[in-house]
């Protein structure tokens, strides 16, 4: 930073300091937020990364406020449909799973920490719990997931639900999905480069004739007595969805990376419509909390996203809710992440660096809280986030040799969020099956010479 700076850093940072609530592991440490929160139908609460604990640890807990205090009907995650389907299903006691750790053994694709960890566990467990405690089927909570990446799952999925109710249909539905059997594992990235590379047929015509022959026989299907039968074929006709937009996806994956980003996200905000739209079927008036990273939560037009033409489930989410939808983020200074060094190797505790000195994660740092929230809607805070900076983002793979470009963009952090929560020094998310790497971490910065 230059001298010229320090000074406006400084101020901003003693501005915020007047403005924020400082989190200090008190039982009421949300009570202002999760009261502001509650006043909305859908929550988008965000995480700079994939991999940090408190991200996650924090979140759960004011997951748990808005269920008990406010009525929040589900949690949605961004996770494949099948895999946190069956999830929901242990947490409502519909499942043979004989825990919470059994419940969420469907997440085996990478990033399998993501959700496979302790944090995740816990708030499981807890839900279910929570849902035994209430014997009413309307006053349980239910867990969902939004991503679009479960190709081959869903498939197995819709098929298997037509074998239980419309034999004839599931053999129709095999012999259409049968198109995917020429690529590899009838997995999403083998289809997309067998398309782009080496000239293979699409199969969009045979997954959008599934998807509209499974609608025609909705009512046929619902025939059978209960809520379960509703619920069912809920579930079937999502993942057929998901397969449509899956095909579509990784059609764009090889060809336009903004096209397979906005669709993606434009699922993923769809998915979350449909949702509330069905969930109104089990209370008068639904309420959703997403879990998301910050770059699909926060307000895609307050950062570069928006230049490249991309879109996010945050931005649809005040398009189509307006004042019922609240987005929250997370930053952090310093610590650990659990990430990869590239995209399916494996997981490793790695080093957080300082941040930039330049960007939002450095102006929090300087503010005399170690823990803090706040209210990007107030005036001393928007004045404070007023001039733009570069906001830090981890995935599951971090870089930090190339940690410029890799993991900052610019951004404008009082439009892209109602709210901000900052942790300044963070500890990696612990995975359920943590390796002997994951364990032992990352050797210290001058290792071996031990200057």
């Amino acid at each position: 930073m230059t001298t010229t700076e320090a000074p406006t850093l400084a101020a901003s940072a003693a501005a915020i300091a007047l403005a924020a609530h400082p989190i200090t592991g008190a039982r009421d440490d949300y009570d202002e937020l999760v009261e502001r929160l509650g006043r909305h139908q859908i929550v988008l609460i965000g995480e700079a990364s994939h991999g940090t604990h408190e991200f996650y640890a924090e979140r759960a807990r004011i997951t748990r406020q808005l269920i008990d205090d406010h009525d929040f009907s589900a949690v949605a995650i961004e996770g494949d449909w099948p895999d946190a389907y069956r999830v929901n299903r242990y947490v409502l006691g519909q499942s043979g799973d004989p825990d919470a750790d059994h419940a969420l053994r469907g997440f085996q694709r990478f990033p399998t920490w993501m959700w496979r960890n302790q944090d995740v566990l816990a708030f499981v467990s807890w839900l279910r719990a929570r849902n035994d405690s209430h014997s009413h089927p309307m006053s349980k909570v239910r867990f969902y997931g939004l991503d679009l990446y479960s190709l081959g799952a869903s498939m197995e999925a819709v098929v298997a639900y037509l074998d239980r109710v419309d034999p004839a249909e599931a053999a129709r539905a095999r012999e259409r999905y049968g198109c995917f059997d020429r690529f590899e594992g009838r997995e999403g990235q083998a289809y997309g480069f067998a398309l782009a590379h080496q000239s293979a047929l699409p199969c969009e015509n045979e997954v959008v004739a599934q998807l509209l022959a499974l609608r025609a026989h909705t009512d046929d299907y619902l025939r059978r007595d209960g809520m379960d039968a509703f619920d069912e074929q809920f579930f079937a006709e999502q993942n057929a969805v998901v397969v449509r937009d899956a095909e579509e996806y990784y059609q764009q994956m090889y060809r336009a990376e903004v096209s397979s980003w906005n669709l993606r996200d434009r699922h993923m905000a769809n998915t979350a419509d449909a949702l509330l739209e069905h969930l109104a079927h089990h209370v008068p008036h639904p309420k959703l909390v997403i879990w998301e990273h910050n770059s699909h939560v926060g307000d895609a037009r307050a950062t570069q996203m928006s230049a490249r033409g991309e879109l996010n489930v945050g931005q649809l989410a005040r398009q189509r809710y307006g004042d019922r939808a609240a987005l929250v983020g997370f930053t952090t200074y310093e610590g650990h992440v659990t990430a990869a060094r590239d995209w399916g190797e494996a997981f490793e505790r790695r080093r957080v660096r300082p941040a930039r000195g330049d960007s939002y994660e450095a102006l929090m740092h300087a503010v005399d809280h170690p823990r803090f929230w706040i209210d990007c809607h107030e005036p001393t805070v928007q004045e404070a986030l007023e001039a733009p900076r570069l906001e830090r983002a981890i995935g599951v793979i971090y870089r930090p040799e190339t940690e410029r470009q890799s993991h900052y963009f610019p951004a404008q952090l009082a439009a892209q969020f109602d709210a901000v929560i900052h942790l300044d020094r963070t500890g990696a998310v612990e995975p359920l099956e943590p390796t002997p790497v994951w364990v032992e971490g990352e050797p210290p910065e001058t290792f071996p010479t031990g200057l």
